[in-house]
């Protein structure tokens, strides 16, 4: 298995790189959406069924978690390059926001501690 480190700057350089020479340009913000919320449904099925209650029907067996995951991801990067974007800024504000807000909010919540 490649063990390879990817930043998301590099990744949304290649998403993009790969939709302007093989794509040949990005599906419409609308459809990207739509395509997002299919994706995370793939996600949802597969985790329902592995970690979840539900059994698997025979035609999710050949679902990979991995996969499902990554597509998830390359859609909303998709969505990112489309929309102008800089993933490594929204997720490292991101994490700040959720530092301040959460800094103490889980270690007092008792229905975490059990």
């Amino acid at each position: 298995m490649n063990n390879q480190t990817l930043s998301i700057q590099t990744a949304q350089q290649k998403v993009d790189e790969w939709i302007k020479t093989i794509g040949v340009r990005y599906f419409s913000e609308l459809t990207n959406m739509a395509l997002l919320t299919e994706e995370v449904g793939e996600l949802a099925r597969i985790m329902a069924r592995t970690y979840g209650d539900q059994s698997f029907k025979e035609a999710d067996l050949k679902g990979n978690l991995a996969d499902e995951m990554a597509d998830v991801l390359w859609v909303l990067i998709c969505l990112a390059n489309q929309t102008g974007v800089n993933l490594t800024e929204a997720f490292l504000k991101n994490m700040e926001k959720k530092t301040l807000r959460d800094g103490e909010r889980h270690h007092n919540n008792p229905k975490l501690s059990k």
